[in-house]
């Protein structure tokens, strides 16, 4: 949830701190507090660019280590919906290349470099109120950034699937036509019938094997 810190003073302009660090942001608070600023403050990139957008502040201070987007993404979307804010970075020293090449991309007017103090404040304060830069990093924010927005390959056509009827729109099952069951016959191959001659044939041996036979035991006359 987001701090705010009354001014008696309606005309007095807002800052916007995102810092996920409470003691770095309750300072920033102090520091601007004493400055006549509305302080508002939120500890994520993805709320920040939400609170740049419904309160369009005045200036927004800036960390570069937060959750959900870095300080750097959050400042381009943030220039993306336009608005006359101007960014200021806040980074730790180990970090300050990429607070220079966040500050250029980006189009903020400078970077402190954290803890901050009321002197350094002091000291790059003309410039915070000087021009606000352009910001060259949006025109390669998809190429910085290329999972900020998921493009599905094209598929070709898609076919719209049939509609599935609704509960009481089925009939009823006795109403549904019966179907004839088909059962599959295989064929029984078909004996093959003994021809006349063969008949014949079988006979005469017959024939001839009782009249063999007969001879042997002296049953036929010589």
């Amino acid at each position: 949830m987001g701090l705010v810190t009354q001014v008696e003073d309606e005309t007095a302009p807002t800052v916007l701190i995102v810092d996920n660090n409470p003691m770095s942001s309750m300072r920033l608070a102090n520091l601007f507090k004493t400055r006549n600023f509305v302080i508002e403050s939120c500890e994520d990139g993805d709320r920040a660019v939400d609170e740049y957008i419904r309160l369009d502040p005045e200036l927004v201070v800036l960390s570069l280590d937060i959750p959900s987007l870095d300080g750097h993404l959050a400042a381009l979307e943030m220039r993306e919906h336009g608005g006359e804010s101007r960014i200021v970075f806040v980074a730790p020293g180990r970090m300050a290349e990429v607070a220079r090449d966040a500050a250029f991309s980006a189009g903020a007017v400078t970077w402190l470099q954290k803890p901050i103090s009321n002197e350094a404040l002091e000291a790059a304060w003309s410039t915070i109120l000087g021009p606000i830069p352009t910001a060259p990093g949006l025109e390669d924010l998809d190429e910085l950034y290329p999972d900020r927005v998921q493009i599905e390959a094209d598929t070709g056509p898609m076919i719209a699937p049939l509609p599935l009827p609704l509960p009481g729109q089925l009939p009823p099952l006795d109403a549904l036509p019966e179907l004839p069951v088909v059962v599959p016959v295989t064929a029984e191959p078909t004996p093959k019938k003994k021809g006349k001659r063969g008949r014949l044939v079988l006979l005469l041996v017959g024939l001839l094997a009782g009249l063999g036979y007969a001879a042997s035991q002296g049953l036929l006359p010589i």
